[in-house]
């Protein structure tokens, strides 16, 4: 896998350090919340599970699929689930797992199609942040790093389905 030009903007050693670091805010946060984390697929599964494997508390994992960028690097503005979840989440508190927010919109209609099914409480938890896109305010209890308004790959995050196993982030010029 030849890489496009591009540049470092978060090392394999911080993602490290930060992951814990989230880990334990959660914790410390969900301890007594026995909550069912809610992994985005593709994008967030690395980071779900370096998270979860520090998690010192109950918990159950499921996944939903959901899409808004297609093989572009710029959202389509369209949000499509394809994938949708296996376990009920009413009454429940939900840790919901996104890779990446940037303009909003996945987060928001997720935050908004959970909200209809009636859980006890929704955090979320997102390993990158671009606030210079951001269009819908949702809220995001626990971030793992803000990022510039670059096209960002690594650590789950791809272009057209490659570059996810890349253990740090790069920001590649278009």
């Amino acid at each position: 896998m030849e890489l496009p030009h591009h540049k470092i903007l978060i090392s394999k050693e911080k993602i490290i350090q930060r992951v814990a670091q989230l880990a334990k805010d959660i914790s410390d946060e969900m301890k007594d919340e026995n909550p069912l984390v809610v992994v985005v697929l593709k994008g967030a599964f690395i980071f779900a599970s370096d998270l979860v494997r520090r998690f010192d508390f109950p918990h159950q994992i499921d996944f939903i699929s959901i899409s808004s960028y297609g093989n572009a690097t710029k959202t389509t503005g369209v949000a499509k689930i394809l994938k949708d979840l296996d376990e009920p989440i009413k009454g429940r508190t939900v840790l919901l797992v996104e890779d990446i927010v940037d303009t909003g919109l996945t987060l928001n209609y997720l935050y908004q199609l959970f909200n209809i099914r009636k859980p006890k409480k929704i955090e979320v938890a997102v390993f990158l942040s671009k606030m210079a896109r951001r269009e819908y305010q949702i809220p995001i209890k626990f971030i793992g790093f803000e990022v510039p308004d670059n096209f960002v790959v690594g650590y789950g995050l791809d272009y057209k389905q490659q570059y996810r196993s890349l253990p740090y982030i790069i920001g590649i010029d278009e």
